[in-house]
Formats: structure tokens, sequence, C-alpha cells
């Protein structure tokens, strides 16, 4: 165990111990609900129930996740700190790169801070790795009903799982970040999920979390994790969602089957583009509606848990949370699934529903955060210590109409299953700059997402945004320097990039994006 979290765990508990005593306010619900590979903008139509719960709360239009990838992403959301803290950087899928995946023993982390004194549950997806096996070791504290729980029920019914090989495509990716390897990974292929809505991994989520909503109380406060598995590939889809949805119905980005001069090329060496750039925009329409029908899926066993909330008089209690591990590209920008960082991949829903009687001063907030930030909040709103070591920050001066000490989020990418490409980004303000790396090569990217959300024009060519690029890089490399990155970048990077790609670009007008 790294010396440092030993010592800082070790305070942080004789501090939150000493504390507790004095801490007799009543402990509130918190229902987190995270659904997984979920667009920012595919809330709307399709989203009813989750509309109203944005009505009935806050709306962080700006929430960034710290990787785009399942289990680093969730191990940042439990922790507060970012992948190169928590040390958890990949799926840990191959044995040789594993010890990347996987959260480094003595990070608190929401279980171990609250199980004791709230009713703990976590149900659905579990890519929350770490190396004390929590959902495994943890005295029985958290009641753990996952991915295993599913496929024993299935079994039970005698029935099958959505997807299968004909989901799949081979693809070539990186091990160790040296050696290239076949793999598998997901496609946009769709079909039908025969067996019917109610044996659908996310209806079984929904309906666990029924049981425990519905179940005599303890006398603590709930504490329970909603990991839902919609609108994540495979797009096996059952009726009647696989059908809902008709290309008439949806508005699908003018980005979507398209690539730009100046976007990063190196991303075709990626599962991303290589994958993704064998569409076009026709096919993507019509995958889109798939996705739609899944995300209307995901909506409806929402609106299930919220009824249950609501009749088991828990609703206006609860802190709930509804967001997403990460996004998904869906043909923006020619590419598919997540691990990149453009706004499809990297930005997410942040709805956060306060129990009734708490003060908030906003509905909304375009302030630029992070899911990291989830975890501050939480304990600053229970009355709790805050963490020994953060890179997140308490929501609360936000939702009092205040301001965050914060002005940029960081954001990495280091491999899928395995060590591979890698990708360093800074928002700060309107502005997103990416660094994008694959074997000896490197691409530099800079958007103003705010009157160029769609990331069409590529300002790191453009000699008037020199300086906006400069900071940003200054930014990055002093977030990369501080989590203590296992790599580094040439303080002069953006001068040889532009000296190898002297890319000829029309003035940037804004107006084309609105």
């Amino acid at each position: 165990m790294n010396f440092s979290y030993k010592f800082f765990t070790l305070l942080f508990g004789l501090v939150n111990c000493l504390t507790s005593i004095a801490q007799k306010s009543e402990k509130i619900p918190v229902i987190i609900i995270m659904a997984d590979q979920l667009r920012s903008d595919a809330i709307g139509v399709f989203t009813p129930n989750i509309n109203n719960l944005k009505n009935d709360g806050i709306a962080f239009n700006r929430a960034y996740v710290s990787v785009p990838l399942c289990a680093p992403s969730r191990s940042s959301f439990f922790t507060g700190l970012y992948a190169n803290r928590t040390g958890s950087l990949i799926n840990p899928f191959e044995k040789v790169d594993k010890v990347y995946g996987i959260t480094r023993a003595g990070i608190p982390n929401m279980y171990g801070l609250m199980q004791e004194q709230w009713d703990s549950y976590h149900i659905g997806k579990q890519h929350f790795y770490t190396e004390e096996n929590i959902d495994k070791k943890n005295n029985g504290l958290t009641k753990w009903i996952t991915q295993e729980s599913y496929n024993s029920w299935l079994k039970e019914q005698k029935k099958t799982k959505p997807g299968g090989k004909d989901y799949k495509a081979t693809v070539p990716e990186l091990l160790s970040a040296s050696v290239t390897q076949l793999g598998s990974n997901s496609t946009p292929e769709y079909g039908i999920y025969k067996e019917g809505a109610d044996y659908y991994f996310d209806h079984f989520i929904a309906s666990e979390a029924l049981k425990v909503i519905n179940q005599k109380s303890t006398g603590k406060p709930l504490l329970l994790n909603l990991m839902f598995l919609a609108p994540h590939p495979p797009f096996s889809i059952p009726e009647p969602y696989f059908s809902l949805v008709s290309p008439n119905e949806i508005t699908v980005p003018q980005n979507v089957g398209q690539w730009y001069d100046g976007q990063s090329p190196l991303q075709l060496y990626n599962i991303t583009g290589f994958l993704g750039s064998r569409y076009n925009r026709k096919e993507w329409i019509d995958i889109w509606t798939k996705y739609m029908g899944l995300v209307k899926l995901l909506d409806d066993e929402v609106g299930r848990v919220i009824e249950g909330l609501k009749a088991a008089g828990l609703y206006d209690k609860a802190l709930i949370l509804f967001t997403a591990d990460h996004g998904e590209m869906l043909g923006s920008h020619s590419l598919w699934q997540k691990m990149c960082m453009y706004e499809e991949s990297v930005r997410v829903p942040f709805i956060l529903k306060l129990p009734s009687g708490f003060k908030k001063q906003i509905d909304s907030s375009d302030a630029v955060v992070s899911l990291v930030d989830f975890l501050p909040t939480l304990l600053d709103l229970n009355g709790m210590q805050a963490l020994p070591v953060t890179d997140g920050k308490s929501l609360l001066p936000l939702i009092r109409g205040q301001k965050v000490d914060r002005e940029s989020v960081f954001i990495q990418y280091d491999g899928n299953g395995s060590l591979g490409g890698k990708q360093r980004c800074v928002v700060k303000g309107n502005y997103k700059l990416i660094v994008d790396m694959f074997k000896d090569e490197t691409y530099i990217e800079l958007y103003d997402v705010v009157k160029d959300p769609q990331e069409t024009v590529n300002l790191i060519f453009h000699k008037e945004h020199a300086g906006i690029a400069d900071e940003l890089m200054f930014d990055l490399q002093t977030q990369m320097e501080n989590t203590v990155d296992r790599i580094q970048l040439s303080k002069d990077l953006i001068k040889t990039f532009l000296n190898k790609h002297p890319l000829e670009v029309a003035p940037f007008d804004s107006s084309q994006n609105q």
C-alpha cells in the first residue's frame, strides 16, 4: 500500500471517529442512478421520467467524466479522485495489464465511508474493482446484487442473455502499449431480444431495487446504488423498444457520419475509429433509432424506481443523483463507443435532486464540473468529514448560488482492456484541449465547445487562439504533474506539432454551428 494513502486513511479514520460523536443530525437517504454509455443529448423526448426528476432537481449541464471508460470512471466516482491517483486507468481485462485497472488499497471510497451508518446496497453492473475486493470482503455491510446475480436468475428462469457473437467484431488492440493483438468488441449491429423486456438486465435491476425500497426499515437511511446497463451495447433489444422509435422522430446531430479536417487521424488506430468509420450517416440514423429505444427502456425502469420511492415515502426525503459513467459517440465524428475526448463521449447527464426542505438557489448550472465532485458533495451535505485527499469539489456552494473554487477539469484515457493509445484533456471555460497519442505520434485538438458544441473546427491551427492553447496546455501539464501521471508532455509540444502539421484552415465562423 502506498504510504501516503495509508497515513491519510488512518488520519481520516481517527478524525471521522472523533467528529461523528458530535454529528447527531439525521443522515439523508441517498439514491444513485447511473446509466451506462448514455449521451447527454439523449435526455429529451424519450425520457419523461428523467425529465420529471430534472424538473425537481438541479441539472449540471457541463458535467464531465474523469475517464471515458467504465471501470476507471466508476473508480473516480466512488473515490472523488482522478484516475492517476486511484490507479484504475483501464478495464482490467488482460492479465498482464490488470494492475492498471484496479483501485489501490487504502483509498477511502463511498462504501467504506458510509456503509456502517447507511443501509447500503449496490444493484446492477459492478465495475468498481479494488485491491481489497470490496464486493467480496466488506463484512456484509453492503449487499451486492450484480451481473452474476442476474445470470443465475436467468438460468433459473431457463432464459438466455441478451447479445452474443453476432453483436461483436474482431479488433486490433494494443497490449502493454507496445504489442498489437486481436481483441473483440461490441459493434452497433442490432437485433430483437426474444426473451422479452421482463428478462432484460435493466428490468431485473429495477425489480431488485423495488424489493429493497419496499422492505422493512432497518432504522438506517438507505444508500442505494443502481447501476443500469442501458443503453450500453449489445443492441439486443426487447420489444416494444426495438421497434419503438422511427427515424422521423429523432434529430440526429450534423456531426454524425462526418470526419472533420483537424480531427485526430490517430483515432483510426483505436476501437472508436476502427469500427465507427465503416458506417455511413444513413446507417447511423438507423442505429440511432435502436439506441433511443434502449434509452426509453432505461427511462421506463427509472420511472418504476421513482414511483417505488414515492410510494415508500422516500422520494422527498432522499438525495437522488441521475448520471452516467460516460457517453457514446454513436457516429459523431464517425466514431463508435466512448474512449475519446469529444463531448458525446465525456460529457454526461448530472441531475441532482435534493431532499425537501433544502433551499437551492439554482435550477441548472453551466459551470464545468466533474463526476469526482459527487462524493465531496455527498459528504458535505451529510455533515461528514471531508476527504483527506480529493480532486473533487463540493457542489453545495454552486447550489447556494456561489462559485466553486475550480477553473478546469482533467480527463484521461490509457487504453481499453489493456494499456494502449493515450489521450489527455483539459476543459476550462469555453475551451477544451485534447492531446491524442498513439505509439510515437501525437495530435492536438482545441475546441470552443460553447460556440462549436459539435467540435467541428480545430482551433489549434488558428493563430488567434495561440494564447488560449498555451494556457490550456500549461493547465493540462500541471494537472498531469499534480496527479503523478505516468507520461509527460514536452514543453514545446504545440510548436512541434504545428511544424509537423501545417493545416490550411478557413477563419472560424461560429454561426455555422448555431
